[in-house]
């Protein structure tokens, strides 16, 4: 593809416009489908600006920042909207942007740890044909629809260059995340769908790099989380607003891998990890007797405990190793909430 389509207005012509001409890109010798043609179209529509603004105290904001931007799905047809936690993670106040000039307040509904999904619901009716949710992995050699929404929603063709496990630096880690290419602008919340409409993924990252380790090339691109994450859970984030594994231990650490190496970056003030006296550079060797090779292994094996539990981290320093003990907390009991709420 050679860019992305803008989408301003989203409606009428120019909207199906632009669903088509994603398929043309991706199949030059395709014929106008119109059933292809519809789906896209309400696939695009259902893509929705979301702004929040989190709590004044919220832990979070040294990172994300108060005021926060992206987009959401639309899923349901009572307004519920599937997008990225991070961008809900302790909002006081959430608004979406059905169309320019037309935004509506929503509620966070849940926030899940464990996979990074958000879901908030319309206050008010949003008027938007929801998207069904695909089943199973998509097609490694079919394309796919990318779109971000809002004042500067956008458009294109994506094409799936990996789907693999992801370990992240903040004590994150998901199985069979999807790794596309190109970069789509304004990623956050952004829907990934296939050719049918349905939705494949949530868009969470922006990477250098979206190949396999073993691929000596490089691709830029954007991490999306799947779907398929959320059907088992579902129920549960209707709920209770999470999903049990997002009850587990934090220790407020960011972690980088280089081969099998695992090495403090940065520690989170207030953490369990910066009380204990883990400090940036020490390399993690075993945590509670397990030895460390990666930051899959790292989390899991934090994981497996209690959430509340004295951790034992062996760390390598200059002047040799040390034993820490560090008193992990549930990561869902730190995090602020609206007073309103």
């Amino acid at each position: 593809m050679t860019g992305w389509l803008r989408c301003i207005g989203r409606t009428g012509l120019a909207l199906v416009a632009a669903a088509w001409a994603v398929v043309a890109q991706a199949q030059p010798t395709a014929r106008h489908d119109e059933d292809t043609v519809r789906a896209l179209e309400r696939a695009a529509r259902a893509v929705v600006g979301l702004s929040a603004t989190a709590v004044d105290d919220a832990r979070s904001n040294a990172t994300l920042g108060r005021q926060r931007a992206g987009s959401g799905v639309v899923i349901d047809r009572d307004g519920l909207v599937l997008t990225i936690g991070y961008l809900v993670l302790e909002a006081e106040s959430v608004t979406l942007e059905v169309e320019p000039g037309r935004e509506v307040p929503a509620r966070v509904v849940a926030y899940d740890l464990a996979t990074g999904f958000g879901l908030v619901r319309a206050l008010v009716p949003l008027r938007v044909e929801p998207v069904p949710l695909a089943r199973g992995k998509p097609d490694a050699d079919a394309p796919l629809l990318a779109a971000s929404g809002g004042s500067d929603a956008a458009v294109g063709v994506a094409r799936l260059m990996s789907q693999r496990a992801f370990s992240g630096y903040w004590e994150y880690h998901i199985d069979d995340a999807l790794f596309t290419a190109p970069p789509l602008p304004q990623h956050s919340g952004a829907g990934l769908f296939n050719l049918k409409g349905e939705l494949v993924g949530i868009g969470s990252l922006a990477l250098a790099d979206t190949l396999p380790d073993d691929d000596p090339r490089s691709v830029p691109g954007n991490l999306f989380v799947p779907v398929s994450l959320l059907e088992p859970i579902l129920g549960e984030l209707l709920a209770r607003g999470s999903s049990a594994a997002s009850r587990r231990a934090w220790l407020g650490l960011n972690c980088a891998q280089q081969r099998d190496q695992v090495r403090v970056v940065r520690v989170s003030a207030d953490s369990p990890a910066a009380a204990a006296g883990v400090r940036p550079g020490d390399r993690i060797v075993r945590i509670d007797g397990t030895e460390v090779r990666s930051l899959e292994g790292l989390w899991k094996t934090l994981w497996a405990g209690a959430p509340e539990r004295d951790v034992t981290l062996e760390v390598r320093r200059a002047d040799g190793m040390h034993t820490l003990t560090l008193r992990s907390v549930d990561r869902m009991s730190t995090l602020r909430r609206s007073r309103g709420v």
